[in-house]
């Protein structure tokens, strides 16, 4: 696609300040963009790096005076960013809308008006599919399973028996839904799997992304909350309950039972001690190992995690330790020499 600047500018309904007949068909970093694509700067940090980038309009909250590339002036410009991307984006071959003769689909499943069922897909008895979803190629759908509207399964989700999804959930490709916990007992010198009867619930508007497991429960079920957004690599465990609009990094685990508060924020690599509570609004830094409860709006970091100034002190001594074992030495030599000399008086 390509359009020119002042048809942009219309479509997202910004400002146009500049030539409006320069032809724009993707969108790109400023220092790497080239003369067909549209760039975009939200801080005064990066107003420099316009004077020499080579891309031919910039997406602004302000005027710069002096640039002589076209500017389209937005309200904000992460927002005007996310509609430019979906302008740009690739159209890509969608699945069709009805099921495809190679699915194998139960004679009970209730499938919505407008959804799209992929080659290879299998789904279950007592399975409901809610209108306009997708289910991309080589799914897999478990009995009593619950789908609901407008969602979108990537190629080779599995979704276990008894899982329920709200609307407009998108699971990205090999996520596995509602497998079993990792729960075992030790009888009589052998580790017996404790079973797990529960299920998951996936609440509206979750995003989860690629290669992603969240367990079922033993009893009861292993929540994800309205509006949270989950990375790629991200293990959640048996009867978790994750609050609304959390944000989640990849390779995160979340041992079980623990809980998460709304909009708590885990880091890359974060592993959760089973559990324990994370209280509304917590961040956690990347790399951190959480071993205890934490309360609300708490910012933690290190392992174990403590406190964003506790922690700059360790990280601080840590540093210091190799100049500071260096003057032990020294003194612990010169020590050694008094007492020599003491003992060569006596």
């Amino acid at each position: 696609m390509e359009l020119t600047v002042g048809q942009l500018a219309q479509q997202i309904g910004a400002d146009l300040v500049g030539d409006g007949s320069v032809r724009i068909s993707g969108v790109g970093p400023v220092k790497s963009g080239d003369k067909n694509t549209i760039t975009f700067v939200k801080d005064s940090k990066h107003i420099a790096s316009l004077e020499t980038s080579r891309a031919g309009a910039v997406l602004v909250s302000r005027r710069i005076e002096e640039l002589a590339k076209p500017q389209l002036i937005v309200e904000n410009v992460d927002v005007a960013l996310i509609e430019v991307l979906n302008i740009f984006a690739p159209r890509l071959r969608q699945v069709p809308e009805g099921i495809d003769p190679t699915a194998k689909v139960a004679r009970d499943t209730k499938i919505g008006k407008g959804a799209a069922i992929g080659p290879g897909v299998v789904i279950d008895d007592k399975v409901e599919i809610g209108e306009n979803s997708v289910i991309s190629r080589g799914c897999k759908i478990g009995e009593n399973a619950k789908l609901g509207k407008n969602c979108r399964l990537d190629s080779n989700v599995v979704v276990y028996h008894n899982c329920i999804i709200g609307d407009n959930v998108v699971i990205q490709a090999n996520t596995t839904i509602g497998s079993v916990g990792f729960g075992y007992s030790c009888i009589d010198g052998a580790h017996r799997l404790i079973p797990h009867n529960g299920g998951v619930v996936i609440e509206d508007f979750v995003e989860i992304g690629a290669n992603c497991c969240v367990d079922r429960a033993k009893f009861g079920d292993t929540v994800v909350g309205a509006g949270t957004k989950i990375d790629n690599l991200v293990q959640i465990a048996h009867n978790v309950v994750i609050g609304k609009r959390c944000l989640i990094a990849g390779q995160v685990g979340i041992a079980g039972s623990s809980k998460l508060g709304d909009g708590v924020v885990l880091g890359g690599q974060v592993g959760v001690s089973d559990n324990i509570e994370i209280g509304d609004g917590a961040m956690i830094a990347a790399q951190s190992g959480v071993t205890h409860s934490v309360r609300a709006g708490e910012q933690l970091f290190g392992t174990p995690a403590t406190t964003k100034r506790d922690a700059l002190k360790t990280v601080t001594l840590t540093r210091r330790l190799p100049k500071m074992a260096e003057r032990l030495q020294r003194l612990s030599e010169r020590i050694a020499k008094l007492e020599a000399a003491e003992n060569d008086k006596r």
